[in-house]
């Protein structure tokens, strides 16, 4: 599977965001990587939210983002209107919430896991397909929330 997929984090996870960027691309995924580049402090609600109206738009079929914990930027994507974003520290979790959850973004923790790791969560998310089914209610009433 490939499309386009955005990326962003905090000061906090600027190298691992790179380094999921270049594999990504290299997958053949068109990246759009909307920073930061720079090491001073910067608010992580801001960039999730910024990443989650591209996926939410339909500009960008996924998101990944990250902050030390995957935490806080998570949270601050899922209040974007039709995003469903999870915090993955394993490849179980990012498969699943693709599979049953039809998860549209992923956060990840730069503080929490390695580059190889990290990579392995991504890859697991990134070629999960929606199972739908009896999954398909569920997501429903998710998004129902939203209103």
């Amino acid at each position: 599977m490939t499309g386009r997929i955005v990326l962003t984090s905090d000061h906090t996870a600027i190298a691992l965001r790179q380094a999921i960027a270049a594999h990504a691309a290299a997958q053949g995924w068109e990246v759009v990587d909307i920073g930061p580049t720079t090491p001073e402090s910067t608010p992580y609600p801001e960039h999730g939210a910024a990443a989650a109206r591209r996926v939410a738009s339909g500009d960008c079929r996924f998101g990944i983002v990250l902050c030390g914990t995957g935490q806080g930027i998570m949270m601050a994507a899922n209040k974007v209107k039709g995003v469903r974003c999870g915090a993955c520290s394993d490849t179980f979790s990012a498969r699943m919430i693709r599979r049953h959850n039809d998860a549209n973004m992923l956060a990840l923790g730069a503080r929490v896991v390695g580059e190889g790791l990290a990579l392995d969560i991504v890859d697991a998310f990134l070629a999960a397909p929606f199972d739908g089914g009896r999954h398909a209610p569920r997501v429903e009433m998710i998004k129902a929330l939203e209103a």
